[in-house]
């Protein structure tokens, strides 16, 4: 879709079936504004220079994130785990794949067959994140479900390429963004009461971060550590 200007900026217009304007950011300084169908012009360039100043502070943090390092899981590599780096050993196995955590040496250490592509080594660190992460997830529900004071039916973990986290409020479930395993603790239980809060209010109003800071009062220093690296290229910022 070609961009237009509005309000001297490059713009992502788009006009679709809703009641409000909205705005986003993403990586790399696009700008996306979705308005209801037969909105004004004079009142789309109005909304955006009313945010002009947020939309700069948005695209300079952006330019300040870490990019996410390009891995060919080999010896000597740095690998995260809960906000640690750990230092990659691939060593050949005669018998089944495996990884081994080993924090008191800062090492993971991956067994594999001789002749492992790059991709068949991360496949094998990915579904042991995934293994850890399901582990932990339980407690961690546990532990803030009464403090929210909501429950979810139901959550589950994938690869999310923009959002750290989604709820579907209908049905009371929760989904986690696989790369949480990747940073501090505290930032995986963020994006998880920001997800279960939902379940009190939809939108991201003043009620919504009311609420956070009801059950969570340092969501903040969280969600400056969770974006702190880019989590993909084209990924607007913060939880769903």
């Amino acid at each position: 879709m070609p961009l237009v200007q509005i309000a001297g900026l490059p713009i992502d217009l788009v006009r679709q079936r809703m009641r409000s304007l909205r705005l986003t950011v993403y990586a790399g300084g696009r700008i996306r504004v979705s308005v209801p169908l037969q909105t004004p012009v004079a009142t789309i360039e109005a909304f955006v220079q009313a945010r002009r100043g947020w939309i700069e502070q948005q695209q300079q943090r952006f330019a300040a994130r870490e990019p996410a390092p390009q891995l060919r899981y080999e010896s000597g590599e740095t690998v995260p785990y809960l906000g640690q780096d750990y230092e990659l050993l691939v060593s050949p196995a005669a018998g089944r794949a495996g990884v081994l955590l080993r924090p008191e040496s800062r090492q993971l250490r991956l067994s594999v067959p001789a002749g492992s592509t790059a991709a068949q080594r991360e496949a094998l660190l990915t579904a042991w994140y995934r293994q850890q992460i399901k582990q932990l997830l339980p407690a961690l529900f546990a532990q803030w479900e009464p403090v929210v004071g909501r429950a979810a039916a139901d959550w589950g973990v994938k690869q999310m390429r923009t959002r750290w986290g989604t709820c579907n409020i209908g049905a009371r479930r929760v989904w986690l963004n696989l790369e949480l395993i990747k940073r501090p603790l505290p930032c995986l239980e963020y994006v998880l009461v920001h997800e279960l809060t939902h379940l009190h209010e939809r939108l991201h109003n003043a009620r919504f971060w009311g609420l956070m800071d009801q059950f969570m009062p340092d969501w903040r220093t969280h969600r400056a550590e969770l974006n702190r690296v880019l989590l993909a290229p084209t990924a607007a910022p913060d939880a769903d």
